[in-house]
């Protein structure tokens, strides 16, 4: 009977695996990750916000739409790499290159391998962020130093919450058809109206509550109030706990889900 690995030595074992692909790989994802993004916030926040007032009580505490719209727009791009990482390759691992079916066979446990796949996914969110956050400073968009490393802190928590979520939607699907449908329905209506682009209150008052409870929005306000040091730290303690929850619940469905599609 193998010896049941402990979750960091069970993690560690796959850190090859991962950088391979990873090397294998960043080129495909260098310019989606980091050009693309600087060349839309310097097309939404500099060029077309020259054409919006820079209204306070508006624009929730920013002085310009360039400082209003980078913070969500980091949140909302930490979200879409967290969801194209968990879902094609969880694919891959299970029906297409069937490495997960590869890495059961050795000591590594379901929990292992969930636990290894999100910690790439961290791995890539948390970089991605980082250099967006780094080419945005001499912008003058940040506040603080401290405000802008906690918005990290927090662009990367919303990345890992979206990853453990998708990834156990991913998991239970049969055909990578349900991708195209979470694309539509789920990522591209959360990247418009979570307020990363405009208050959600003009939203109107019904469309507004949808909005809050949306996981993208939590991020993105989170994320703001950090970058402008406007925190509210009642707001910002709920947002954390929502993320940090939907995190927790998201990797405990992704090991029962994979478990159950793997039968073991």
């Amino acid at each position: 009977m193998a010896t049941k690995l402990s979750p960091v030595e069970g993690a560690a074992r796959q850190v090859d695996y991962w950088w391979t692909v990873f090397k294998r790989t960043w080129r495909g994802g260098a310019i989606s990750s980091f050009v693309a993004p600087l060349f839309y916030v310097v097309a939404m926040g500099v060029l077309l916000g020259g054409f919006i007032e820079g209204d306070p009580s508006r624009l929730e505490g920013a002085t310009s739409y360039l400082d209003f719209v980078v913070p969500g727009l980091v949140a909302s791009h930490a979200m879409q790499i967290a969801v194209g990482e968990t879902t094609y390759p969880v694919m891959g691992g299970i029906k297409w290159h069937k490495t997960y079916l590869a890495q059961m066979a050795t000591p590594l446990s379901i929990r292992d391998i969930v636990n290894a796949h999100l910690g790439f996914v961290l791995f890539r969110v948390a970089s991605a962020c980082a250099v967006f956050m780094l080419v945005l400073a001499p912008f003058g968009v940040f506040a603080t130093w401290w405000g802008a490393v906690l918005a990290w802190l927090a662009q990367v928590l919303v990345g890992i919450s979206f990853g453990c979520l998708v990834m156990a939607f991913s998991v239970r699907l049969r055909s990578e058809e349900g991708f195209g449908v979470l694309f539509r329905l789920g990522v591209v209506p959360l990247t418009l109206f979570s307020g990363a682009f405009f208050p959600i209150d003009n939203l109107g008052p019904a469309l507004k509550w949808v909005a809050v409870v949306t996981p993208l929005w939590h991020g993105v306000d989170l994320s703001r109030m950090l970058c402008l040091d406007h925190v509210d730290v009642g707001a910002a303690l709920v947002h954390v706990a929502v993320l940090a929850a939907l995190t927790v619940v998201g990797w405990r469905l992704a090991v029962t889900g994979l478990e159950k599609r793997l039968e073991v």
